[in-house]
């Protein structure tokens, strides 16, 4: 894992001790002061053309400001925080070979800074992968300038969102070869072992006796049997319990309905979810949030074998819900089925899905969105969060119209629509709206509040844009920190 550590200093920027320093910038017209204290700078960017636009990145030559390497990239011309975040992530992704960068976006406010903050351990993250010769470094410390120092909690929460979206990158971007369901479940219980966060592994032969029968079949066809993994963070002073329940699909060939040859790749990415889930809770245990947390992670291999399950099969899911599997392929839904079900049980006051859930999801937003159902009330609070953390959501609706296209001849429910590509991703939803159980024991009880996110689109990306590399996102683990700690209500 890498991505840097953060300062800060009130100190000019000139002054910083530093290996280079980055300095944000709107295009030159639109602030005529902000070069007050970098003689000869404006000059040097209209040499080279700098436009000031967002991302825009240039090396500028000023030895009358200062003998470092300067790097200048644009914000825009009315820069909010989205914009900052991106800048300053865009000038870390692209500068390279300088261990100490010192930072600056001047005038910005409490929120800037954490943009700032946010963008510069984003961008400046990589993955120490597997090639013969390892690519240029990054910086490994970033200190940020500003007028006054930030908070000690402003600090904290930025170096934990770092924490958070490297520890998704990272169990992504690992080849599916060496991360397997067991491998998810340790890498688990290493991330959070200095936390205190109680950790429950459960293995095949628990899974069996306790009746999770969406994730066994999905997992039966490997030889890496299934896990389901519950998380628990549960401070003393917590007023709210929020459930995350994530889609750990560790390697998705389709199982019996095979994908093509180009669908398989990238199908190591199937367990972001899960990946997601991991981090939320431990961000939320290292900043020692008052809101207890618990994580559920849906681990299996979807792969084909004399054991897999077949088009046809019929699956019990946890609480005794038949299943009817018309598509091996839309095997997500049936793992987190088991995962609602059992998140329902504890009776929080809120549960969220996070899943890499359908292709017609990026059909219908394209791939920086993530497609947000689910009750409207919760809904709108995470959209709500979601807008503060600067990621993009859209709320999609469960129509009740489609809801007898989820009935089987045979079982209680079918997973798939065979042969009709239209509203895929609201089929999925209604779904695993009816594996959501209620707010307590009683038959006539209103439901749980629920939130359902899509991030087959959201979740990775094919080209590197502004402080995301090619590759995965760490797409809603923003949101979802900011929607655990309420910011938004």
């Amino acid at each position: 894992m890498a991505f840097p550590e953060l300062s800060y200093t009130t100190d000019p920027l000139r002054e910083a001790k530093a290996d280079a320093l980055v300095l944000a910038l709107p295009p030159l017209d639109h602030d005529a002061g902000a070069l007050d204290q970098w003689p000869g700078l404006a000059s040097a960017l209209n040499a080279v053309g700098f436009s000031g636009a967002l991302g825009a990145t240039v090396r500028a030559y000023a030895p009358e400001a200062t003998s470092l390497p300067l790097i200048v990239v644009g914000t825009g011309p009315a820069p909010d925080t989205a914009a900052l975040r991106e800048a300053v992530g865009a000038a870390l992704r692209t500068t390279t070979g300088f261990d100490t960068v010192a930072v600056e976006a001047p005038a910005v406010d409490d929120d800037g800074w954490r943009a700032v903050a946010e963008g510069a351990v984003l961008g400046a993250y990589r993955f120490d992968g597997y090639k013969s010769v390892a690519a240029a470094a990054r910086a490994s410390h970033v200190v940020i300038r500003g007028e006054r120092p930030p908070a000690a909690s402003a600090l904290a929460r930025a170096q934990a969102v770092g924490d958070a979206a490297a520890l998704v990158k990272d169990l992504v971007h690992t080849p599916a070869e060496w991360l397997g369901p067991q491998d998810v479940a340790d890498a688990a219980r290493e991330a959070l072992a200095e936390l205190p966060v109680d950790v429950v592994v459960l293995d095949e032969k628990q899974l069996a006796a306790d009746g999770y029968g969406g994730i066994l079949g999905v997992g039966q066809g490997s030889d890496r049997p299934p896990r389901l993994v519950r998380l628990d963070y549960a401070p003393a002073d917590a007023e709210r319990h929020v459930a995350i329940v994530g889609k750990g699909i560790t390697f998705d060939t389709g199982g019996l309905s095979l994908k093509p040859p180009a669908g398989m790749v990238g199908m190591k990415y199937d367990m972001a979810g899960a990946a997601t889930v991991l981090a939320v809770v431990r961000a939320a245990a290292q900043l020692r949030l008052p809101v207890r947390v618990s994580g559920w992670l849906c681990l299996a291999d979807n792969m084909p074998s004399g054991r897999a399950t077949r088009p046809g099969d019929v699956l019990r899911i946890l609480g005794g819900t038949t299943v009817e599997v018309l598509n091996t392929d839309a095997e997500g839904r049936l793992v987190l089925a088991d995962g609602l079900v059992a998140a329902s049980r504890t009776h929080p006051d809120v549960i969220v899905d996070v899943a890499t859930l359908t292709g017609a999801i990026s059909v219908a937003l394209g791939s920086r969105h993530t497609g947000v159902m689910g009750s409207e009330e919760a809904v709108a609070e995470y959209l709500d969060a979601a807008e503060s953390a600067d990621e993009l959501a859209w709320p999609l609706p469960l129509p009740a119209h489609m809801e007898e296209e989820l009935d089987s001849p045979i079982a209680d429910l079918v997973n798939a629509k065979i042969g009709d590509p239209t509203g895929g991703s609201l089929f999925a939803g209604l779904f695993l709206q009816r594996f959501v159980g209620r707010v307590s024991d009683d038959a006539d009880a209103p439901r749980i509040p629920w939130v359902h996110l899509d991030i087959a689109g959201s979740g990775s990306t094919k080209s590197a844009t502004g402080a995301t590399d090619k590759g995965p996102t760490a797409a809603t683990v923003r949101s979802l920190l900011a929607f655990v700690e309420g910011d938004a209500r």
